[in-house]
């Protein structure tokens, strides 16, 4: 049954219902994004049908897969999230996450579960457990909801071995961006100093790429995906400090993590690091060919610290999202009063970070550019 209005009725067990968005009941910039709702609570599908295209609904999981089914025999809009509004049940979850993998068309679909249906103790469960990609309130979303599908959808195809889908170009919504000439100047600054710095710094481009090559074999840069500001996923640029295939051997480390739970990763000592790599990270040299990254503009100068997409996916949450809400960064608030201190715990991480968010100005940039020297020389080896 398709409806070209928004729904404000029940349905019958078993039924669904297809909602269109127009010109006349919709903005004309809206998301070419479709969402798939499972529940039966019209507020909620109020709220959440203006930021989509097209929307499909279905009260319980069992007619939820008969929607589904029909969709592919029809080759209509697959959906971009699923939003599940439904009481939980773990078994009635595992069973519908079970259909999701078998479908080819479904496999990088996040799967955002209401968080007003999940007791205490249950959310570290089925983050863990990794049958949905994310809990979230779905009365208030204090973030770009389509950056964060984009960011959720490049997450899943990443982690599980597909070719990157437009990896560098994820929408970074407006919310994002700092506004008015603050970001133009910023951005002329950036350039300005990257140019400089990497004319002086040539000649120590080139003694770092011949020490690493010395010392051990593979690449002299380490190259990984990372997420930054409004979710943007860009290609990170560092010299290789580590053994070649180091990260295969993350897995066998996590009793070393300083941090105590898994949001973040960082080893004291760690094993897998190189004499040359070690000395690199002390001075912090290793950064340097991010330099490259600010003048391509995926970084600034100044920011938080883009996150490897396996930490960045723990937080999309409303509490520590607004980390994303400022640009990445060399350099940062955290940097310049914790790092390389062993006893930084998550929280302090997160809550300076969401600080920066909210304060970051030229001014402010600035000030932590000046106190970065002092930083630069870490005293413990993580």
């Amino acid at each position: 049954m398709r409806v070209e209005v928004y729904p404000r009725t029940s349905m019958k067990s078993g039924s669904y219902k297809r909602i269109t968005q127009t010109a006349e009941n919709k903005k004309e910039d809206f998301t070419q994004c479709s969402f798939f709702y499972i529940g039966n609570d019209s507020q909620r599908i109020d709220a959440l049908s203006p930021l989509f295209q097209s929307g499909y609904i279905a009260e319980h999981f069992s007619s939820a897969q008969v929607t589904l089914l029909n969709l592919f025999q029809s080759s209509e809009t697959v959906p971009d999230v699923i939003f599940v509004d439904v009481p939980f049940v773990e078994k009635n979850l595992f069973e519908f996450i079970s259909f999701l993998k078998q479908s080819s068309h479904l496999k990088v679909t996040p799967v955002l579960y209401n968080k007003k249906h999940i007791i205490n103790g249950y959310k570290d469960r089925l983050k863990k457990s990794k049958l949905v990609d994310d809990i979230v309130d779905l009365g208030s979303f204090q973030y770009n909801l389509i950056d964060k599908i984009d960011f959720l959808k490049e997450v899943k195809a990443y982690t599980q071995e597909y070719p990157p889908m437009n990896i560098n170009t994820v929408s970074t919504g407006g919310n994002f961006h700092p506004a008015g000439h603050q970001s133009y100047l910023k951005r002329v600054l950036d350039i300005v100093l990257t140019l400089i710095a990497i004319t002086l710094l040539l000649p120590v481009f080139v003694l770092i790429a011949i020490a690493i090559k010395i010392e051990s074999r593979g690449p002299v840069f380490y190259n990984s995906f990372r997420a930054g500001r409004g979710f943007k996923i860009f290609k990170f640029y560092k010299f290789r400090t580590m053994q070649v295939g180091a990260d295969q051997k993350l897995s066998d480390l996590t009793h070393l993590n300083q941090y105590n739970n898994s949001l973040f990763f960082k080893v004291s000592n760690d094993p897998r690091v190189t004499r040359i790599g070690a000395f690199l990270r002390k001075t912090s040299l290793d950064e340097l060919p991010q330099l490259l990254n600010v003048l391509k503009g995926d970084m600034s100068l100044v920011g938080n610290r883009p996150l490897p997409l396996y930490e960045a996916a723990t937080l999309t949450t409303n509490e520590t999202v607004e980390r994303f809400m400022a640009p990445a960064g060399m350099t940062g608030l955290w940097q310049i009063k914790k790092r390389g201190k062993e006893n930084m715990s998550t929280e302090e991480r997160i809550n300076l970070d969401i600080d920066y968010a909210r304060k970051h100005n030229l001014a402010y940039d600035l000030w932590i550019m000046a106190n970065t020297p002092g930083a630069l020389f870490q005293k413990s080896n993580v």
